[in-house]
């Protein structure tokens, strides 16, 4: 499987499936229909069924070989590759036995140093692939792709491993935050799902951040320098008021677990007018709602010093803690648990600090907790993929559906 693995992935890694957040398409960049294309054409010749729709939703379904009522269990990954970093002309290299040493990444001047990234002691002595230093890698999310075509690939060619009816789905624009907006969940038509877009080995995701948006605009008053005392009012002054009055220590450098943040992610403008951007992160929905209200007490504050109302906010919910649509069921959780420990494998329930196509899909109905694909150092040129674990997450695939049947 590994030899299956290496092959099927340096396929899709090299397809150039960068989202763009600045398009108004879905998907947001025709590229990502490259590997759609590709993926539709696979699976029909596996003998499953497609379905694709105009905004690049690709479903499929592999048919129960049991008479029982079993649930219809669905898994998902998404096609498109993050626009962080350069995602074109992709050579992946393979090191066949990780010695937990220094990684020269082809032959650019990067490494992947153990120092700088010490958690690549847990894949020593596995079977990497990585990128040669002058793009990122694309494993996020190619990887949960090729985990799940491997297995259904296995699910063929093995009919005596008795499943349900299993629905596979993938999708475009997750790494820009529309994943699940088109989504059709009643056309999907799945008890529950799992996003096959986790990292390191054991990972089994149910907790997410809350998450929000906020868009502050400042306006100036600009009057010559020369005589603006009592009349200017700068508004990059206004916008750094502003972000002093947040917490200092409630920001992602400073944060971990479930404590939340506020991240300034763009400040631009001018004395007359200018324009701060934040995310806002919390697990816990009253703080996070708190935290939203912070944002307008500033905001209020801050107009009241002036005869005019000179400071603006705009803010828009992204997501939800999946937790309170997963937890109600809590065999959805311990299906994969049982798989992890049959094939000794710890789980790793600690919660999100972000968010997976799951935090949208649930509360949309469809329950989607997040499991490992065996990869790390995402969205730029120290991405990996550890093959050996990538064998371990098909073989959880192949235990979910094959333990389903004993519930």
């Amino acid at each position: 499987m590994k030899d299956a693995i290496i092959e099927r992935l340096t396929r899709y890694v090299t397809i150039n499936t960068q989202s763009d957040p600045n398009s108004d398409t879905t998907p947001s960049t025709s590229q990502q229909w490259d590997l759609l294309r590709l993926l539709e054409e696979e699976l029909k010749d596996l003998g499953l069924e497609t379905d694709i729709d105009s905004h690049g939703y690709l479903f499929a379904t592999l048919p129960a070989n049991v008479d029982t009522k079993i649930p219809t269990i669905g898994f998902l990954a998404h096609v498109d590759t993050s626009p962080d970093f350069n995602a074109d002309n992709v050579r992946p290299q393979i090191i066949d036995y990780y010695d937990g040493g220094v990684i020269q990444l082809g032959t650019s001047e990067r490494y992947i140093d153990p120092e700088v990234f010490p958690d690549m002691q847990k894949v020593k002595g596995h079977t990497l692939m990585t990128t040669d230093g002058t793009s990122l890698l694309g494993a996020d999310d190619k990887a949960g792709v090729v985990e799940i075509m491997e297995a259904l690939h296995y699910l063929v060619k093995h009919p005596d491993v008795p499943h349900g009816r299993i629905r596979v789905a993938f999708t475009p624009d997750e790494e820009i935050g529309r994943g699940p907006h088109r989504f059709d969940v009643q056309r999907f038509d799945a008890d529950f799902a799992y996003t096959m877009d986790g990292s390191q080995l054991g990972e089994l995701q149910f907790e997410s951040f809350n998450a929000a948006e906020a868009v502050v605009t400042f306006e100036g008053v600009n009057v010559h320098p020369g005589s603006a005392k009592n009349k200017m009012v700068n508004a990059l002054n206004l916008a750094t008021m502003f972000n002093q009055r947040l917490p200092e220590s409630e920001v992602p450098e400073h944060t971990e677990g479930y404590e939340g943040f506020f991240h300034l992610m763009q400040l631009e403008g001018n004395v007359e007018k200018a324009t701060s951007q934040y995310i806002i992160r919390d697990h816990d929905r009253t703080k996070f709602e708190g935290r939203k209200q912070q944002l307008i007490n500033i905001q209020r504050d801050l107009n009241a010093r002036y005869s005019y109302q000179p400071v603006n906010i705009v803010i828009n919910d992204q997501y939800h803690n999946m937790a309170e649509q997963i937890k109600p069921y809590p065999h959805i959780i311990d299906l994969p648990k049982a798989v992890f420990a049959d094939l000794g494998i710890t789980p790793n329930t600690a919660p999100i600090r972000g968010g997976t196509d799951g935090s949208q899909l649930s509360f949309m109905g469809l329950p989607t907790p997040n499991i490992f694909t065996g990869c790390d150092n995402f969205h730029g040129p120290y991405e990996y993929a550890s093959i050996d674990v990538m064998v371990q997450a098909v073989q959880v695939i192949i235990g979910i559906v094959r333990k389903a049947t004993e519930y």
